[in-house]
């Protein structure tokens, strides 16, 4: 039986102990002072966030996919990021996927108990059918998620690169996964509960995983995000602007190209590089 009670995420805050008596402001100034804390802790995983980057990229250069999959708060984490990808990246909806243990029901209701089944994670992935040609990032705050480590376990006996993020290292689902990135955030504000450093931490890797993956496979020119999709009012001046910017052209220009090419902005920068816009 897992022994949480050990856990540094599990463990009393003493600098919040008496947070119920503060003043408003002196309370969220505790709160800032806690969260700066989680970017020191990332920044003590970089190498390992790296790594993890270069394989996520090689595999969705070789047609693969990334799959996030966890358990209450850190599923939903996975299902945010992943998410994003086709408007900003312009990838489909298919290479990458956030897989949230208990089903699309405990994206917005609490499905708890769904994380101590060890088969709810390996079910998910195989209705989705997960093959060793995608990589696997398992998030459990705790690392002792069974759904999340069972499911790690057998995506590497199938051959797929994993991927493990959790606040507590030498945990069950760091030590099974191939790449184990760990930052330390300490005790909770609010004790045990890791929505809070975990949470913000977690959020901070899975970004720096989905946009260096994107990166890496050529999806952003310069800081440019030139695959985004235009698809509202605000992305289509954002996507003239981007043109704009990159070409020196005016915004009547800009928009013409944009429209010429498809809502392509690539298309529309190497339209006016090359000659092509009149």
């Amino acid at each position: 039986m897992a022994q949480y009670d050990v856990l540094s995420t599990e463990k009393p805050n003493e600098k919040t102990a008496h947070i119920d008596e503060m003043s408003t402001l002196d309370m969220v100034r505790l709160l800032n002072e806690e969260d700066k804390l989680v970017a020191e802790a990332v920044g003590q995983t970089l190498p390992e966030i790296a790594t993890a980057i270069d394989v996520i990229a090689a595999a969705l250069r070789a047609g693969g996919r990334l799959f996030y999959l966890g358990a209450g708060t850190s599923g939903r984490l996975g299902v945010l990021d992943a998410s994003e990808g086709p408007p900003t990246y312009g990838v489909p909806y298919e290479t990458v996927q956030g897989v949230m243990v208990g089903g699309e029901r405990a994206i917005t209701r609490s499905v708890e108990n769904a994380e101590d089944d060890p088969q709810a994670g390996i079910r998910e992935l195989t209705a989705r059918g997960f093959t060793k040609d995608d990589v696997l990032v398992g998030i459990s705050a705790s690392g002792h998620a069974p759904s999340v480590v069972h499911a790690v376990e057998w995506a590497r006996e199938l051959g797929a690169k994993t991927v493990a993020i959790a606040t507590n290292p030498g945990t069950p689902l760091p030590r099974t996964a191939d790449i184990a990135i760990t930052p330390v955030v300490g005790p909770e504000v609010i004790n045990g509960s890791t929505r809070m450093k975990s949470g913000t931490a977690q959020k901070m890797i899975l970004n720096m995983l989905s946009t260096g993956s994107m990166v890496k496979t050529g999806r952003v020119w310069r800081n440019y995000m030139v695959c985004m999709k235009p698809t509202n009012a605000k992305l289509r001046r954002r996507a003239e602007r981007i043109i704009r910017e990159a070409t020196g052209c005016d915004d009547e220009t800009a928009a013409k190209l944009l429209r010429e090419n498809g809502d392509s902005i690539r298309g529309a920068i190497e339209a006016f590089e090359s000659g092509a816009a009149k």
